[in-house]
């Protein structure tokens, strides 16, 4: 089996035969790409061995792009239900940390293994770190290595089989959690207006201040007959028909304004046009809408915007984002001077820019390898993954500084995710799978069952809380589950069972607080004995 000693030969052979697997269903239950780190383990067990660079440079990947991912979303997500899945990932980490200690006062089991143990069942590297520098013991690296496999697989397997069990409808949570993502935004629709209001005619719209007074746009104005896209100067007479898009709010407000509803229908003029245009000018990102001022250099209005599924009410403040597709009420003859501005070029979309990757990797790694001290007895830093974390869900949030725009497109962040997703799993396995029988064969079953069960028992006490008392969406739980436990592969295996971003928004979310209770948790346990 020379073959095996091929390094990038095995890494593509075990990513194949994970796929593979991996798309096997029984009783309506996959893997997906998870399977690749259950092949992983098996070649591990064979000799195997990939280079550790691989997982790093995999890690990096996916939780960068996961972070670009998750940044828009995530402060307005932690502010509606921060303080709930703060306390889910505390119920986790505490959980853990007391059945740590159990296992030493209770089993008799070395302090620097037991603990050893939790960081391994929480796949925390920073936590094995601080065991290690408390204990001065080498032991604590063999508890890690023993619960670490279970970590890995348990979480996957939890995530899995959760929903089934439950028998939980995981399209109806997507539902739930798009409606509920929805709620925060008001709907937007439109509707035509006749003007009758005497305050309304012989009136400008600028002088009715339409947009200020009632957050609705009159994206059409018909007058004798004629329709055209209005100016802030353009004068409503009695009978004239306008159509406002806006919500249902700023609709009843403009009947109040301007006169009684109509179904008479307002068709432009084949010189009048109303269509859509993709944003993709780096340029215009986080320039406001007033910026654009359309209607005065094209006669041109936005009648809504739609972003990330979202129809947004326009106003001057808005700021724009790569990807969002404004409608717009305008002459053809301007058709072609807007799509310019905007850039209304999909294939721009598409095209990755590798510098702001590799700078916005660089600063994660660096703002990760800072250390806080407080005192002489604790320190704390980010670590790797939490720095590269935090720093690409900001930049995710700033969107652009300078000429440099932090960010990329849906399919250009998929399949980097996916790809380092790919190694990640691929050498993490084999180490797990390198260790596992001589570990076994050494110290017994007694320490696979306490590892075992310190992954087990803390995912289980926190879905049973959030169930009874939170009523948390399960996607949202779920990804909430694989950040309190810091389980990269985890989130992974929950990332392939929807195409929402709950789970991301969720394990960005609690994974900083997770991984600094557990440090926290780590050096008690070990100044306690």
């Amino acid at each position: 089996m020379h073959f095996l000693d091929t390094t990038y030969l095995v890494l593509f052979l075990i990513i194949c035969i994970g796929f593979i697997i991996g798309n096997i269903k029984v009783k309506g239950i996959s893997l997906d790409i998870s399977a690749i780190i259950f092949v992983a383990l098996l070649f591990g067990h064979l000799g195997v061995s990939l280079p550790n660079i691989l997982q790093k440079i995999g890690l990096i990947l996916f939780i960068y792009t996961i972070g670009l991912q998750a940044g828009p979303g995530f402060f307005d997500s932690f502010r509606k239900d921060g303080k709930n899945l703060m306390i889910m990932a505390t119920i986790v980490i505490i959980s853990a940390a007391v059945l740590a200690l159990l296992a030493i006062v209770v089993l008799d089991i070395d302090k620097s293994i037991a603990i050893g143990l939790m960081a391994g069942a929480l796949t925390s590297t920073p936590g094995l770190a601080t065991v290690i520098d408390i204990t001065h013991s080498p032991l604590a690296s063999i508890g890690y290595g023993i619960a670490y496999p279970f970590g890995v697989i348990g979480v996957i397997l939890f995530v899995k089989l959760y929903p089934k069990f439950l028998r939980i409808n995981l399209t109806k949570e997507e539902k739930d959690y798009e409606a509920k993502a929805l709620s925060h935004y008001e709907t937007i629709t439109r509707a035509n207006f006749v003007v009758e209001h005497e305050g309304a005619i012989n009136k400008t719209i600028g002088e009715l201040r339409v947009r200020s007074m009632t957050k609705g746009v009159i994206s059409r104005v018909m007058h004798d007959g004629k329709a055209f896209t209005p100016k802030k100067d353009t004068v409503l007479h009695k009978g004239d028909y306008v159509r406002v898009v806006g919500s249902e709010e700023s609709l009843r407000r403009v009947e109040l304004l301007i006169g009684p509803k109509s179904d008479v229908e307002i068709a432009f003029g084949e010189q009048y046009v109303s269509q859509s245009y993709l944003m993709t000018r780096t340029e215009l990102v986080n320039k406001s809408l007033g910026e654009l001022n359309l209607r005065e250099n094209f006669n041109a209005t936005i009648t809504r915007i739609r972003r990330s599924g979202i129809d947004l009410s326009p106003n001057s403040t808005l700021k724009l984002q790569i990807g969002d597709k404004l409608m717009i009420s305008s002459e053809k003859d301007n058709v072609s001077q807007i799509s310019q501005l905007i850039g209304n070029n999909k294939s721009e979309l598409s095209d990755t820019n590798f510098f702001p990757l590799a700078l916005g990797i660089v600063i994660g790694i660096l703002v990760g390898g800072v250390s806080i001290n407080f005192g002489d007895t604790f320190s704390f830093n980010l670590g790797l993954t939490g720095g590269v974390l935090i720093v690409a869900m900001i930049l995710g949030r700033v969107g652009k500084t300078g000429n440099v725009l932090w960010m990329m497109s849906g399919n250009a962040n998929q399949l980097l995710r996916q790809f380092g997703l790919m190694l990640f799993l691929a050498v993490v396995g084999t180490e797990a799978g390198a260790t596992l029988v001589e570990t076994y064969s050494q110290y017994g079953i007694k320490l696979f069952l306490v590892g075992g069960l310190m992954t087990f028992l803390p995912m289980l006490f926190a879905a049973i809380v959030a169930r009874i008392f939170f009523k948390i969406n399960a996607l949202t739980l779920l990804g909430t589950i694989t950040g309190s436990m810091t389980s990269t592969p985890g989130l992974a295996a929950v990332d392939t069972m929807t195409k929402t971003d709950a789970p991301s928004l969720a394990y960005a979310t609690v994974y900083p607080i997770a991984m600094v209770l557990l440090i926290i948790c780590t050096q008690i346990l070990g100044l306690l004995f």
